[in-house]
């Protein structure tokens, strides 16, 4: 079956504002039926009043939403939250104390049938993991066991649209990842459109198929965690997805850029330009991620140790070329170097994204 070009979502040149403050400026953005989103960015960008926007709890002062077809908010015009179809799961669960797990999974199924009703939630609790935890208490549940029922009572009334707000984010680290893994199963195979907000990269990469990672009220980028990553548009998607460091380089000629650790060769991409290739001659700064950096002790440009982070496989090396740059390599951990060593590295990079150098005269 033909997929509809009709997008479940559609946000078309949204503004929105705070008194004379605007906090969310011209965004637009749709999403197909089954796809998933997320919303990335640093706190105080407007990602949450974004997701308020569209769950109606927030007018709009420009633009419009479009939900299944049907605008749902314009200027002037919001169609009430409780009228949308649209479930909801919050930072902090907001579960019932008093109503037990079965209780709260049940809570928006009120019209319908006793039996159909207890089977819904029967469904639901199997679905995410507690078919034996209905007749349990929210206090008797551990964080992640919250966070599951929250997730089975946002979907118990079949929204068209789940929006999730900082969900995982009082569950420690590794419970965290996991749990963005599992909700994201979960929602593929219910074929669910969901859009998650979070300042998390890990969570975003593990949970969307797309990502608008958001700078001041705006979407900077709207793209794969891929394209985010080894193909930034903008210096801030840069420097906030991902890790990485700028060094200094020159385009020579086209296909070529030199910089203190040796030449690279191939497509060199200008962010941010319309077009794929930058011109020679050109001063930029070459964006080196830390798998672009290879640890070789035969390689004649030297790196001073000056930081480390184990990761188990692998450290994470902040080094000091000889000019004074910084780079980070990521290198197997059998390769255990003390602080101040200096270790051979060489550059090994597959996508060479630059920038128009900040410092021209450097």
């Amino acid at each position: 079956m033909l997929q509809s070009a009709v997008p479940l979502l559609a946000v078309r040149e949204l503004t929105h504002s705070y008194g004379d403050q605007p906090v969310c400026n011209a965004i637009s953005f749709a999403l197909a039926a089954g796809e998933i989103a997320c919303l990335l960015g640093p706190s105080g960008c407007g990602k949450t009043t974004l997701l308020r926007c569209i769950a109606g709890f927030e007018p709009i002062g420009r633009g419009e939403i479009v939900l299944d077809g049907r605008t749902v908010s314009r200027p002037g015009f919001r169609v009430p939250p409780e009228q949308r179809r649209i479930g909801m799961v919050f930072q902090d669960f907001a579960l019932f104390p008093h109503r037990t797990v079965a209780g709260n999974v049940g809570f928006g199924l009120a019209a319908l049938p006793r039996a159909q009703r207890d089977r819904r939630v029967r469904e639901l609790l199997e679905a995410v993991g507690l078919p034996d935890y209905g007749g349990k208490y929210p206090h008797e549940l551990s964080g992640g066991q919250q966070q599951r029922v929250a997730l089975a009572r946002a979907l118990a009334p079949d929204p068209r649209l789940l929006l999730l707000d900082e969900p995982f984010s009082n569950l420690d680290v590794d419970l965290r990842e996991r749990l963005a893994l599992e909700v994201r199963t979960l929602l593929k195979a219910r074929g669910i459109t969901a859009v998650l907000v979070t300042h998390d990269q890990h969570e975003a990469f593990a949970f969307a198929d797309s990502i608008g990672v958001m700078h001041q009220g705006t979407i900077a980028q709207w793209d794969s965690a891929y394209n985010l990553y080894h193909r930034p548009r903008d210096r801030f998607v840069a420097d906030f997805v991902g890790e990485g460091m700028f060094v200094p380089g020159r385009v020579t000629r086209p296909g070529s850029v030199e910089l203190e650790l040796g030449a690279l060769q191939g497509e060199i991409t200008l962010a941010g330009a319309a077009g794929p290739e930058a011109e020679a001659p050109m001063l930029v700064d070459v964006l080196l991620r830390p798998d672009d950096v290879v640890h070789d002790d035969t390689s004649p440009v030297k790196a001073q140790v000056i930081g480390k982070a184990f990761r188990g496989a692998e450290i994470l090396y902040a080094l000091r070329l000889p000019s004074g740059s910084r780079v980070l390599a990521l290198v197997p951990s059998h390769h255990d170097h003390p602080l101040g060593e200096a270790i051979g590295v060489r550059v090994a990079a597959d996508h060479i994204i630059v920038f128009p150098r900040l410092d021209p005269a450097s």
